[in-house]
């Protein structure tokens, strides 16, 4: 517990009486000013299962019901919400409910502002009261690190319009007079942010039926079985035919999974928050609702609740507590969760998830996604594609412990976390490199971010200001600029494409021309809406045969698109990524290297080279000379020595994906997840000249494209013929 949650409740404790506490009630946590006028009314579930619908939502808590009603709001027909027990029978009815705008991730603010923005208004349209409180909310710097990283998320603020300030402890000290300021040094203030939509479930549930959706319950689920394109879903009350199964079960999740097949890296957490009974010194302000306060050193909140207070720690990895039980065995059929309402700040609660912030702005966002057919902007950082296979029961646990442990750190710019790390996913040249570099996780790889050099401070060392990466990063970029180096590129994800109609498939897929055999292009995939939704290399090794390589986050993510089109027609595609290895090797000096290593014509664009069994294709994204290596994994150690003793005279080195990204930005080249994602399309980007507007292309994006292009002109920007 921090110094300043502990003087705080050292003032604030209340004289103990005699005798036990009075056992928890229901009303102790009730939003202030609540009482028996407030109570939701009582959802009846229906007495009936209507056998074919649009969709199946599995699971009644905050987030499945959200979802039912925005499908049904958004007008989808034939929506039915299954639930086991009762609507918030999970962990959403004991939720501590903290709903705030603050959130790194830019897009990731649309859905809380989505969220906090549908919770006020939701009483009015659909007459359930929601028990919404928005005292605002403010985070704690006790340290001049925290300090900068404030002002690093004030850079941000910007992008949004709610509202964010850079406060004094002063303004703090109005804002919450019984707040220890000893150690306080500045403090981020979000005005808007609340807490507690006690009934929002309930009012989500009657906006669901308000607009046509079927709540049932208790109806659970049994077995799912996919046949024709649809979805055979099991009940003790019959059968019901599905287009689309949405799983919503929270705790039950992975059970819900299983039944399609499929394993969701999916671990329960413990979460502990304290609830006291009345304070004297707090019920004597006679002040507003005092604000939500984060102390992030402390790694805790604390709200107020009534007239006394709530407050939850976030334990670090080393005592946090996983519910292991849960993860082999399954979850019972009814786990224990409880709150206790303490007199001398001693108590305990589960709570496992953010499903009240998230509620709103997800479920928003997944109807609009299954409504319209593509998501309304970009979220891969919470697409599930980002696990694979290498996702072992291991390493989720080790990720859960270090999450849930990280929850109020610092988030630094190129920020790591070790935990589960190294995965089974290392390139053939992560034993060679390891004790060299400081390694970066990408997608289950180890990558080097740079390299040692005698003198550096080695080490993971983040920071707002120059790292210790700064001096060896610099060093590296003028190596590939004026020599030669290699870099291990193996996480690159690779796919082959075969098959007599292959040439359509990729013409279909592709905004770009397709290259001819020996020849190799930069390739876009655009949405429907004409969004960038993917950039890869393209080359045909034979006829017919092609070799797709992107970045390693959005291997599966690309691969999702692609497999949409393989799947009508006779096409073949294999993920070669975890078989093959990569090497780039650039520089002025990049060919004199390597045509010591083969009898090829390297003035040629693609060779093979047959004593070393390798493929490589002349392209670098740093823009100086250089190619790709492509081989078999096993066969990196070899080729990487070859490469190094074959540059001993040009000087060759290493260079990692630090150097590597300061080398693209220097030449201009935009990298998909920066410069471009699903939030743009090719025009604001610079990628007119990789957009064939002519050629026929898949559910119009190519139209919208160059409507585009037209305002663009319009407004007298040059984007070309």
């Amino acid at each position: 517990m921090s110094a300043v949650l502990r003087r705080a409740l050292r003032r604030l404790r209340p004289p103990r009486r005699s005798g036990r506490p009075d056992p928890p009630a229901a009303a102790a946590l009730r939003p202030l000013g609540g009482g028996a006028d407030t109570q939701g009314r009582r959802e009846t579930p229906s007495p009936f299962l209507e056998k074919d619908r649009a969709e199946v939502i599995i699971g009644g808590g905050c987030v499945g019901v959200s979802l039912a009603y925005h499908s049904a709001k958004a007008g989808l027909k034939d929506v039915i919400l299954l639930e086991k027990s009762e609507l918030i029978a999970g962990s959403t009815w004991h939720a501590a409910g903290l709903t705030t705008y603050f959130h790194p991730g830019i897009n990731l603010k649309k859905i809380h502002s989505y969220s906090i923005n549908l919770y006020e208004k939701l009483e009015e349209e659909t007459g359930q009261a929601v028990g919404f409180h928005q005292p605002g909310s403010i985070r704690i710097a006790l340290t001049p690190t925290r300090v900068d990283e404030f002002k690093y998320q004030m850079t941000c603020a910007d992008c949004h319009s709610t509202e964010q300030y850079l406060i004094t402890p002063e303004k703090v000290q109005e804002l919450f007079p019984l707040l220890n300021m000893d150690m306080v040094l500045a403090d981020l203030h979000n005005p808007g942010d609340g807490h507690d939509p006690y009934f929002l479930t309930m009012a989500l549930a009657a906006g669901a039926r308000k607009y046509g959706a079927q709540l049932n319950y208790p109806v659970q689920v049994t077995n799912l079985n996919s046949s024709h394109g649809t979805w055979e879903v099991e009940t003790p009350l019959g059968v019901i035919q599905a287009k689309r199964i949405v799983n919503t079960a929270g705790f039950w999740a992975r059970e819900i999974g299983k039944m399609t097949g499929l394993q969701h890296p999916l671990v329960p957490v413990h979460h502990q928050y304290v609830v006291t009974s009345t304070i004297p010194e707090l019920k004597a302000l006679f002040l507003r609702e005092l604000p939500v306060i984060r102390d992030l050193e402390g790694s805790y909140y604390l709200r107020q609740e009534r007239d006394g207070l709530l407050f939850g720690p976030y334990e670090s990895e080393e005592k946090m507590k996983l519910q292991d039980s849960w993860v082999t065995n399954g979850v019972p059929p009814k786990p224990v969760l409880f709150v206790v309402v303490v007199e001398n700040g001693e108590g305990k609660s589960d709570e496992k998830r953010y499903g009240i912030i998230h509620a709103g702005g997800i479920e928003k966002y997944l109807s609009d996604w299954i409504f319209e057919g593509e998501p309304p902007f970009d979220l891969i950082e919470l697409d599930p594609n980002c696990y694979g296979k290498w996702t072992t029961t291991e390493y989720r646990e080790a990720k859960a412990r270090e999450s849930y442990g990280f929850n109020n750190v610092g988030g630094y710019p190129e920020e790591e976390r070790f935990a589960g790390r190294p995965t089974e996913r290392t390139s053939g040249l992560y034993d060679l490199l390891k004790s060299k570099c400081s390694m970066g996780f990408h997608a289950g790889w180890e990558q080097p971010h740079w390299f040692y050099k005698p003198g550096d401070e080695t080490g993971y060392k983040p920071s707002f200001q120059h790292t210790n990466w700064f001096d060896p990063l610099g060093h590296e970029y003028i190596q590939v600029m004026e020599k030669v180096s290699v870099i291990d590129l193996s996480l690159f994800g690779k796919f082959k494409v075969k098959g007599t109609d292959s040439v359509k498939l990729l013409d279909q897929l592709f905004a770009n021309v397709v290259p001819k055999v020996g020849s190799t292009n930069i390739s876009h995939m655009l949405t429907p809406r004409g969004k960038v939704y993917a950039e890869l290399t393209v080359f045909q090794l034979y006829p017919g045969e092609f070799m797709l390589i992107t970045g390693s986050g959005s291997e599966l993510h690309d691969l999702r698109m692609i497999e949409e089109e393989v799947t009508k027609g006779g096409y073949k595609i294999e993920n070669m990524t975890d078989e093959m290895g990569v090497l780039g090797v650039a520089g002025p000096y990049a060919r004199q290297v390597l045509q010591k290593l083969t009898t090829e014509d390297l003035s040629d664009v693609l060779f093979k080279s047959s004593d070393i069994a390798v493929t490589a294709i002349r392209i670098s994204y740093t823009d100086e000379l250089g190619w790709e290596l492509y081989h078999r994994k096993e066969g990196s150690v070899t080729l990487y020595n070859a490469i190094v003793e074959a540059g001993q005279k040009e000087g060759i080195d290493n260079f990692g994906t630090y150097a590597l990204n300061a080398l693209r930005l220097k030449k201009g080249f935009q990298a998909w997840g920066a410069e471009m994602n699903c939030d743009t399309n090719p025009l604001e980007t610079g990628l007119e000249c990789f957009v064939k507007l002519k050629k026929v292309f898949r559910n119009l994006a190519i139209l919208i494209v160059e409507q585009t292009r037209t305002e663009l002109q319009h407004k007298g920007a040059v984007v070309g013929p």
